[in-house]
């Protein structure tokens, strides 16, 4: 079942006669970019969320683009005891309408997003270096095609883990 799809203008109404907005991403996107007022409740730790939620007349989800929100809407509806809406367009649509959105240009890109341009420069760079130099180099661009096959495969990606402990990603411990 479905959860009815409200606009961001829609949801701000709501949103300003008691519901909830509810941020299922994960919290290396919430820690860059959010939505003032809204409870985060990662989807990897949905069940979690569960007791937060009873105390809500409207509970809206959302996540970036809307799509996972949507996907996940059978499972979403479970948690609110109270009406449940999806926030149509996710995020992006919430900045796009102009509605307020915290954003802190310190903390790091999400890390899919890190992975994306690492990958993609990676990429750019096997193929470049296998022209201008040594067709060996084509490897590289290989490789990583390789690595990124495996990770949609199995989940688990090698360059997201590595990209996850270099120092810009590392986050200080609360109150330190």
């Amino acid at each position: 079942m479905h959860l009815k799809e409200l606009t961001p203008e829609e949801a701000r109404r709501l949103a300003d006669k008691g519901a909830i907005l509810v941020d299922i991403r994960e919290a290396d996107e919430v820690a860059r970019e959010n939505i003032p007022g809204a409870r985060h409740a990662p989807l990897s730790g949905m069940g979690d969320a569960a007791a937060r939620l009873d105390d809500a007349p409207a509970v809206i989800f959302f996540c970036r683009s809307g799509n996972r929100t949507r996907e996940n809407s059978g499972q979403l509806r479970q948690l609110a005891d109270a009406e449940a809406y999806v926030l149509q367009g996710g995020f992006d649509a919430w900045r796009k309408a102009g509605l307020p959105v915290n954003v802190d240009r310190r903390q790091p890109l999400p890390l899919m997003r890190q992975v994306q341009m690492a990958a993609g420069l990676l990429i750019v760079l096997g193929v470049a270096l296998g022209y201008a130099l040594s067709p060996w180099w084509f490897l590289l661009a290989g490789f990583v095609g390789a690595g990124l096959f495996q990770a949609g495969a199995t989940g688990w990606c090698g360059m997201a883990r590595l990209l996850g402990v270099m120092p810009w990603n590392r986050r200080s411990p609360a109150g330190a």
